[in-house]
C-alpha cells in the first residue's frame, strides 16, 4: 500500500522527509530532515543542514511530512503517538 494524506497514520515513518513547523518546545521549530528512526514518542531525524541525528518529541508538535510522490501532509504529533505497529492495530481494531 502507497502513503497517502489519508492513510498517514498507519503507515511508517521512517525514510519520509519531515519539516517541525511548530512545537510546544521552541528549539525544534523549523527542523528539518529524514525520519531515520521513530518510537512511540519521538521522531529521530537525520538533520538536512548538520547530518546530525535530532530527537524530536511528537507531543506538542505539527509537522510536515513529504510524502514520496511529493504531497505535504500536516499531522499533529498526538495523531501518531504510538509506534507504527500499534497504530496500524488501531485501524484493523475499528473495522
Amino acid at each position: 500500500m502507497r502513503h497517502t494524506p489519508r492513510n498517514i497514520f498507519f503507515h511508517e515513518l521512517i525514510g519520509l522527509k519531515v519539516y517541525v513547523a511548530d512545537h510546544l518546545s521552541p528549539s525544534y521549530i523549523g527542523k528539518k530532515g529524514t525520519v531515520y528512526w521513530e518510537t512511540r514518542n519521538l521522531l529521530i531525524i537525520r538533520d538536512e543542514e548538520s547530518g546530525e541525528l535530532k530527537k524530536i518529541l511528537k507531543k506538542g508538535g505539527v509537522f510536515i511530512f513529504q510524502l514520496p510522490d511529493s504531497t505535504q501532509v500536516v499531522v499533529r504529533g498526538e495523531e501518531i503517538l504510538a509506534r507504527p505497529e500499534d497504530r496500524l492495530r488501531k485501524l484493523k481494531t475499528r473495522r
